[in-house]
């Protein structure tokens, strides 16, 4: 397998706090060269930019509609101010999410609407987060110009079809190799494009239901990327190879070529 980039990982999750290093460690072994460490709050953005620095990473800041409720009132401000850190490449994860409603839907609209406009006024990519909640994404994104992936897509063909034509990459995750709730991704993984597809693990979420000997834990981690690679080549025809590439080739594209002077 060649060089791999993780395009989504939570390393700042508590279920890694005894082993962070071994996870690592083991994800370098399996030929991972890179991730993007996702902030999912002002706490996990600031706690993801300093894993960055300190492994040559790099990371995303923003705030996941789950945190929406939570969220102060300068966080644009210190959003902008985490920004500037060379190992920032994206905004986000931000979104909706109206599977969980964790926070009030108007609440997360509104959180979302400004992470987008700030990831406009920067120019940089957003890390886009969407359960349940197409109709309402895709009149935000419309207000938008705006680049970046869907993260963990999990949407059906219309869902698909909107983010591709708008110039969003698409993220998959181990929910591809999930045989029970993955069907229809499946089924979709045809019409995404080589040049627009992004692979990650989301992990410690999404253990792929594939992995042969199965991990005597349900925690996901990097090292198991090449478990999506595997699947998506499958049900494309190609090999892992040739996945991890597009998706390292893409990833590079999107996220570092702004930032390529300055990692």
């Amino acid at each position: 397998m060649h060089t791999m980039i993780d395009a989504g990982v939570n390393l700042t999750s508590a279920q890694f706090d005894k082993d962070r290093a071994d996870v690592i460690q083991r994800a370098k072994d399996a030929k991972i060269n890179n991730m993007l460490l996702i902030g999912c709050d002002l706490i996990t953005s600031h706690e993801s930019l300093d894993l960055a620095k300190t492994h040559q990473f790099v990371s995303t800041a923003g705030i996941h509609p789950h945190d929406a409720k939570d969220a102060p009132e300068d966080y644009i401000a210190q959003i902008t101010q985490l920004a500037r850190a060379p190992q920032v490449v994206a905004i986000g994860e931000c979104g909706l999410d109206f599977n969980r409603d964790f926070s009030p839907r108007d609440q997360q609209e509104k959180i979302c609407r400004a992470q987008l406009a700030l990831a406009q006024q920067l120019n940089m990519p957003a890390y886009l987060h969407e359960r349940d909640a197409y109709e309402r994404m895709r009149a935000l994104l419309l207000e938008h110009h705006i680049k970046g992936v869907l993260h963990c897509f999990t949407g059906d063909r219309q869902a698909l079809k909107f983010y591709l034509d708008y110039g969003l990459m698409i993220g998959v995750t181990g929910w591809v190799c999930d045989e029970r709730r993955g069907q229809q991704l499946r089924e979709l993984i045809q019409y995404i494009p080589s040049d627009r597809l992004l692979i990650e693990t989301d992990a410690p979420y999404l253990l792929p239901r594939t992995l042969s000997p199965k991990p005597k834990s349900r925690r996901n981690e990097p090292a198991y990327l090449h478990a999506v690679a595997e699947q998506i080549a499958l049900l494309k025809n190609t090999d892992a190879d040739t996945i991890a590439t597009h998706s390292r080739d893409n990833f590079n594209a999107l996220f570092m070529a702004q930032k390529q002077s300055t990692v």
